[in-house]
């Protein structure tokens, strides 16, 4: 279910008063949600814009829609570290902002919870453990009230590590060692423009497999074309144990003007941690396929879209143009651009794996 501006009922009361928590919305109405029909439940401008910053906040698409990744963003953000037990549960993975500051508070310990992405995966299950072991606590991955009491004694002696931001320095170190040996897989979008994606996706295979590199793509596997979701695309790439995944997309919007490329890696985008690789990797596309085309260049930027999120290794997105503008839409539909935007980011990848001198 989709909610926008002018809709209304107990689903919108519900987003209101989710927001008006997060100290987004000051909203004096919600009481009367409970006795009886109010504009409490109706999705107004003062709805809207909180929506629009929430989802600014979160890295989302900037749309005022409250869909199903505005809504699980919505829900993750209720929780605080201490509100529920945490643990792992394989094929249903926790998620939460209390994660991402299980995550953190671990991460500044030096225990290797991984990426802090709010995700409780078997990397933070690991460090969970270690760090229960290190303090004499019951080492069973369960983060409950024994090891919330463990964090509290610690936390107010060790704070501010960067042993995140150290893992993600080494994260590109590794990936320098030559393109040959490395696992790409190619996302290209099932929707909209979708056999412009499939064609420079084949393009960008060629290239890199003629330098010894294995690609590979998205849904390939999938016989009955099902579109996957990105949760899914994230998850294959996990289980490829792929070296670095491109995501390409084209995009389009109700005016003709907007126009451009632009890639976006996994970050935060008020400023805090973001994959070095991701972001590494999303300059160079932008710089060689700005260089190598006349498309406008609409820069890099962090998100936290689930493609980008829950992948384990580097990711990025690469909106190559807007089918709504006309000059984009020509360039898009040529084979001159597309091999164009092939070469480019082959030789991005290409440049990013180089051994340091």
């Amino acid at each position: 279910m989709l909610l926008r501006q002018g809709d209304q009922g107990p689903a919108v009361a519900e987003v209101r008063s989710r927001l008006n928590q997060l100290g987004l919305l000051d909203d004096e109405r919600l009481p009367g949600i409970a006795t009886g029909p109010s504009t409490a439940t109706i999705f107004d401008e003062s709805l809207d814009r909180a929506v629009r910053t929430f989802q600014q906040e979160r890295g989302l698409t900037v749309d005022g829609i409250v869909g199903p990744d505005t809504y699980r963003r919505l829900e993750e953000a209720r929780w605080q570290l201490g509100d529920r037990i945490l643990q792992f549960v394989p094929g249903h993975l926790i998620n939460g902002d209390d994660v991402t500051q299980l995550q953190r508070r671990l991460s500044e310990l030096g225990f290797d919870s991984g990426r802090l992405d709010g995700v409780f995966g078997h990397r933070t299950d690991r460090a969970l453990r270690e760090f229960q072991r290190s303090v004499g606590v019951r080492p069973d991955g369960t983060c409950g009230p024994d090891t919330f009491r463990a964090f509290d004694r610690l936390v107010r002696t060790v704070s501010g590590g960067n042993a995140a931001t150290l893992r993600e320095f080494i994260t590109l170190t590794h990936l320098r060692t030559g393109v040959a040996d490395k696992v790409i897989v190619l996302d290209p979008d099932s929707g909209q423009g979708s056999d412009i994606c499939q064609a420079v996706a084949l393009r960008v295979e060629g290239r890199l497999a003629a330098l010894g590199t294995q690609v590979l793509l998205t849904g390939s596997s999938q016989p009955s074309h099902q579109p996957l979701d990105e949760s899914d695309r994230a998850d294959f790439a996990n289980r490829t144990g792929a070296h670095l995944v491109v995501s390409l997309r084209v995009d389009s919007a109700p005016s003709q003007e907007p126009n451009g490329v632009v890639t976006f890696y996994f970050g935060d985008p008020q400023g805090g941690l973001h994959s070095y690789a991701g972001r590494a990797l999303a300059e160079l596309i932008q710089e060689e396929i700005c260089a190598r085309t006349t498309m406008r260049d609409c820069r890099t930027h962090p998100r936290t879209w689930d493609l980008l999120r829950n992948t384990r290794m580097p990711a990025v997105r690469v909106e190559l143009g807007y089918l709504s503008n006309p000059s984009d839409r020509r360039a898009l539909a040529s084979s001159a651009y597309q091999d164009s935007v092939a070469a480019a980011i082959s030789a991005a990848i290409t440049r990013l794996c180089a051994p340091d001198e």
